[in-house]
């Protein structure tokens, strides 16, 4: 993918959402198995099923099978309601996520300042 004429932040693609009528009566008829599940859920942990081995399985059954469900709900709302956008981003170089000025990417040698650092030890009030 070439980045002619694009700059950081630009959007590079847009596609409008699908919004099929389909999935919108899927996410209805989820939604009401989530309130019905959850329902039964909270009624069960008011009722006290935990209590026993199999009623503390069903509950755990009955939690598992509401965030399946939410599941479901969520991948058709982002397939079929939300828009696909791709953002154009800038590709950095390893030297600029360690904050490295660009001149400075080939490091420094042993003998850069040395003339300084003897000056300095000789006139201890010597000016850069």
């Amino acid at each position: 993918m070439s980045s002619t004429g694009s700059t950081y932040g630009d959007i590079h693609r847009y596609e409008p959402a699908r919004e099929s009528t389909a999935a919108a009566i899927a996410i209805v008829l989820l939604t009401v198995i989530e309130v019905v599940l959850v329902g039964l859920f909270s009624y069960g942990l008011v009722g006290g099923w935990g209590l026993t081995e199999v009623g503390n399985m069903f509950l755990g059954g009955l939690l598992a099978g509401i965030f399946i469900d939410l599941a479901f709900v969520l991948l058709l709302y982002r397939k079929e309601f939300l828009p696909d956008v791709m953002i154009v981003k800038k590709r950095r170089r390893k030297w600029e996520d360690l904050y490295i000025r660009e001149e400075d990417v080939d490091g420094t040698t042993i003998t850069d300042g040395a003339l300084d650092g003897i000056k300095r030890a000789v006139y201890p009030y010597y000016k850069r």
